[in-house]
């Protein structure tokens, strides 16, 4: 198989970008008619470096369609496939898209980059571009598609930094990846680096297409193609033109799985021995973190705590099993240390034991039965430590947690603070967690030591019409009003400053509606079910 990559000069001055895009044109109509596959860079629409988004704009209005067309054109005349890289216009905005164009001129196949640079993601008022990047928020798997036997997978630009998805891909079996990059911050020899790390770890060819910043530049450029050994078979480094090569996109490359092992390919021994409850929390189950789940949303109070014991990893189980976008627990140290959740601070309701639950320690809390007082549901139950929660469902919900005062005028253990910090830490589960957290001593305390953890500042019984005050002057993001605690006016200041609101509680469906009439947030529920059908509707 024939490769030809076309790497093109990149100002970055926008005054030269009719003389760019010329070049790269010009590029393009150079293009032998001998190739089978013809790779163009990243952003071919945006020739040269750009100010704002009026002239990103301005630059897709012209040059967006004709890049396109061009190589519809470079497709038939060649009879090759051609890969090029531009935005494709949704309903929501611009998508980053690589198109697969036939030897006919059709476009037979796209790629949406799965990880959308922070530059496509920010508004326009943050210094960002707004693209379309809603489908990057669910799960899929690697993009791979088949043409005349071969198969092609995908990494664009920023793609290219996650090297947790490389093992993902290489099980598609890809033989070639289709790399449409830019990349300017990087050097050559970073980005050699990677391309031979992407291709070892695939065992696919890697074809990537950038663009040139200049003769003398030490970054960028780098169109490449590698084999799956590593072998770096070309390198344009900062040349601008075109780079022909020739491979057999069967050829694989196996070795011993380890010293006297069977012959296999790289991610196949790396398999083998994988273990991935060390790094992958949740896989295709992961949600949407915090801060880029949508509202409304329903909050699983105790877990599904009208059905099963409050508190209880049933009650969270089935609650997360049903798409519970937040569960709320509670959290109370032993007397030896550990985190616990229990809402109650006494035994006596919810377990088998008497006193307090900081006056035992784990074990003999562990001794207790905390499901034999709840109506004959299951009886049996131990108490929960905070670390069987997040072992278990960390990133699969967002978690609501309650850390109960101690004291209303001393601040919280620190020790106790950074053990509940390091555990979310631990269990890479600092986006998917907020603390809801009553005494203001709580509050600057926690938001001190962990400003990357949203607050929610919860109800104070002598001061219950001060919270979104509160909320405002320790810079919190959320409210859990305490109902009948609040009105319209409080939530719609709330919202005027960015704070999202909670409502503890509602189980009942005409009155979830008028919460969500009024705007809340979120609503926290014992019934889940019955509640979530009200919201999701």
């Amino acid at each position: 198989m024939k490769i030809e990559i076309v790497q093109p000069y990149y100002s970055m001055d926008r005054k030269d970008a009719d003389g760019c895009f010329a070049g790269l044109i010009s590029l393009m109509e150079k293009c032998s008619d001998e190739a089978d596959v013809i790779v163009l860079p990243e952003y071919c629409d945006t020739p040269t470096a750009y100010a704002d988004k009026k002239e990103f704009d301005a630059f897709i209005d012209k040059y967006n369609k004709a890049v396109i067309n061009a190589a519809v054109k470079t497709a038939v005349r060649c009879n090759a496939l051609v890969f090029i890289n531009a935005l494709c216009a949704t309903e929501c905005g611009y998508r980053n898209t690589t198109y697969a164009i036939d030897e006919s001129g059709r476009i037979i196949d796209k790629y949406f980059k799965a990880h959308p640079a922070p530059s496509e993601v920010r508004k326009t008022k943050e210094g960002g571009y707004k693209f379309d990047v809603s489908y990057s928020y669910a799960f899929d798997a690697p993009h791979v598609f088949e043409h005349k036997g071969v198969r092609y997978g995908f990494m664009t630009c920023y793609d290219f930094y996650f090297y947790e998805s490389f093992a993902r891909l290489a099980v598609e079996n890809a033989d070639i990846i289709i790399g449409a990059a830019h990349q300017r911050t990087d050097t050559h020899q970073a980005l050699e680096i990677i391309g031979r790390f992407l291709s070892y770890n695939t065992n696919a060819y890697l074809v990537r297409a950038s663009v040139s910043l200049g003769s003398d530049a030490e970054i960028g450029g780098s169109s490449m193609v590698v084999a799956p050994d590593g072998t770096m078979l070309a390198n344009m480094k900062s040349d601008t033109g075109i780079c022909r090569c020739e491979i057999d996109p069967r050829k694989k490359y196996f070795k011993p799985a380890g010293f006297g092992g069977k012959t296999k390919s790289h991610y196949e021994y790396i398999e083998e021995g994988r273990r991935p409850w060390n790094y992958r929390p949740a896989g295709s189950a992961i949600c949407l973190p915090n801060d880029v789940m949508p509202y409304p949303r329903v909050c699983a109070h105790r877990g599904y705590s009208a059905l099963l014991p409050e508190n209880s990893m049933p009650a969270f189980g089935a609650a997360v099993s049903l798409g519970a976008d937040e569960i709320e627990f509670d959290l109370w140290p032993t007397k030896d240390g550990e985190i616990v959740s229990c809402h109650d601070a006494d035994l006596d309701r919810v377990s088998t034991g008497t006193g307090k639950i900081y006056e035992h320690t784990y074990k003999e809390l562990s001794s207790l039965d905390f499901g034999v007082k709840s109506d004959g549901k299951p009886k049996g139950l131990k108490i929960v430590k905070f670390e069987d929660i997040l072992r278990k469902f960390s990133c699969h919900t967002v978690m609501n947690i309650h850390i109960k005062p101690l004291s209303a005028s001393e601040k919280y253990p620190e020790e106790l603070m950074e053990k509940i910090v390091s555990l979310i830490k631990k269990y890479d589960c600092e986006k998917y967690v907020y603390f809801m957290l009553a005494p203001d001593i709580y509050i600057k305390q926690f938001k001190k030591y962990a400003p990357h953890i949203p607050v929610c500042v919860g109800h104070l019984s002598e001061r219950p019409y001060e919270i979104v005050d509160r909320a405002i002057e320790f810079g919190a993001e959320k409210v859990q009003f305490f109902k009948p605690y609040f009105n319209r006016e409080m939530i719609d200041k709330a919202h005027m400053h960015g704070i999202k609101c909670n409502v503890f509680f509602s189980d009942d469906e005409e009155e979830t509606k008028e919460y969500l009439r009024m705007g809340i947030d979120t609503i926290l529920t014992n019934d889940f079910g019955k509640i979530a059908a009200v919201v999701k509707k």
